[in-house]
């Protein structure tokens, strides 16, 4: 069974599609200059774009992780993550909170899903 990349990088390639699953790295905002509700916006557009890339959507997501540099940003990432998630297709989810890769980012998500 082959295994399709995209976009990939000297380190990680942000998307992987093996056996009908889609797999992507940890995304984060482009602009960590963002708050945290922007961060999340920015980060839900490209798993949009990821996921449409790799024939998928949101309404596919069989799992979702996301790390926040402080838990005090759950409020904020919610109001952004309830708006986007589809009503009915709500995927298994885990938040946690964790230093991440620079001070500015404030949230990071991962997500797998299922090939339309």
């Amino acid at each position: 069974m082959s295994i399709k990349r995209l976009h990939i990088g000297p380190r990680l390639s942000q998307v992987a599609v093996h056996g009908g699953v889609v797999y992507t790295a940890g995304i984060v905002a482009d602009d960590p200059s963002a708050d945290t509700v922007g961060q999340t916006r920015q980060i839900l557009d490209r798993i949009d774009q990821y996921l449409a890339e790799a024939g998928s959507d949101k309404t596919r997501i069989l799992s979702t992780t996301i790390w926040l540099a402080d838990m005090a940003d759950f409020p904020a990432m919610n109001s952004v993550w309830d708006q986007w998630v589809p009503a009915g297709a709500t995927p298994p989810r885990a938040c946690v909170e964790s230093r991440l890769a620079t001070p500015a980012y404030r949230v990071e998500i991962r997500v797998i899903a299922a090939v339309a």
